[in-house]
């Protein structure tokens, strides 16, 4: 049953669907930064849309897998920031839902496409190939980010969070910990489950 749902997972069209989505995502993602990014200073523009980047990690990654290649500092940034994001925006918007009582369809549709970011990145994790060195790369880009974020104030804007934000950026930093462990787990570790795209 696994093997048939990676089996199926590699096929081209499945690939080619994927990358059509991501790069759609993507491009929405950027575009709903477009008022922060706007205020944002231009040191730190590269680290202000953490889910669309995350997202374009993982376009770097189906484009080596099309072409029947591993690009493993990218395979490393897409399951860390994939997770990571992924799973943050859930949580922050579950807390908007606690605290308002509502969810716009705004706030409803990007529950569902950050948890499929999260999952997608952790279902291709056994045709990544990256090493520890890798894992170190994209370890200091989200750990940055969280100094970018919460030492600059950088970090996404939800509002009605504000005064939570000390809580949120603790919380993120330990998020961090676990995407990389996570990868470490999935993708590292000398007895872990892999497969190749052919």
């Amino acid at each position: 049953m696994i093997i048939r749902l990676y089996a199926y997972l590699a096929v081209k069209p499945m690939l080619w669907m994927l990358l059509a989505i991501n790069i759609a995502g993507t491009a929405y993602g950027y575009y709903w930064y477009k008022w922060q990014l706007l205020d944002t200073p231009s040191i730190f523009l590269a680290f202000v849309p953490d889910s669309p980047t995350a997202s374009l990690f993982f376009v770097f990654v189906l484009i080596a897998f099309l072409r029947g290649k591993n690009w493993p500092y990218m395979e490393a940034l897409a399951i860390v920031t994939l997770f990571k994001y992924g799973i943050w925006a859930v949580v922050m918007n579950m807390l908007v839902l606690e605290m308002s009582g509502e969810l716009d369809w705004v706030g409803i549709m990007l529950v569902g496409s950050h948890l499929a970011m999260a999952v997608q990145g952790l279902l291709y994790s056994p045709f990544y190939r990256f090493r520890l060195k890798h894992l170190a790369v994209a370890s200091l880009f989200v750990l940055h980010n969280e100094i970018i974020d919460y030492v600059y104030k950088m970090m996404p804007r939800y509002h009605m969070l504000d005064s939570y934000m000390n809580e949120i950026g603790y919380f993120t930093f330990w998020l961090s910990v676990l995407s990389i462990l996570v990868a470490y787990y999935l993708c590292v570790r000398e007895d872990r489950f892999t497969l190749s795209i052919k």
